[in-house]
């Protein structure tokens, strides 16, 4: 099975060493995506929904360069350094996704990278 590593910039490049996504026949594993504004590599300014949507827009433009949307994501991995956050992760949410929702986990972790208050990470299947 072919092995692609998938690459955009309309997304944050990797600030380590990873890709944002690697794709396996019809799947795709995305790498942990922060609030960085893709032309300045800087967090996005604002409020956590602000940092939340940006890591959603991330998301999406690696989901697209893979050929897919986000319709396709079928699990979603989100970290927050506070978990009071949890209700406005999910009102974000609605915007980006529709039901069937995909499978997911929120985890509250001490820190992410570059000061971020939110990371996810998703497994994305690509309709035949």
């Amino acid at each position: 099975m072919s092995r692609n590593v998938i690459e955009t910039a309309h997304a944050p490049r990797a600030i380590g060493t990873y890709s944002q996504a690697v794709k396996v026949g019809k799947v795709v594993y995305l790498s942990g995506q922060i609030p960085l504004v893709p032309k300045t590599m800087e967090l996005v300014e604002g409020s956590m929904e602000a940092q939340i949507q940006q890591v959603f827009e991330n998301l999406k433009a690696v989901v697209e360069a893979a050929g897919g949307d986000l319709a396709q994501i079928a699990k979603l991995n989100i970290y927050l350094t506070d978990l009071a956050h949890f209700p406005l992760v999910n009102t974000t949410m609605e915007g980006y996704f529709q039901p069937p929702y995909p499978a997911r986990a929120v985890i509250g972790v001490a820190a992410l990278p570059k000061g971020a208050a939110v990371e996810m990470d998703a497994i994305v299947h690509l309709d035949e």
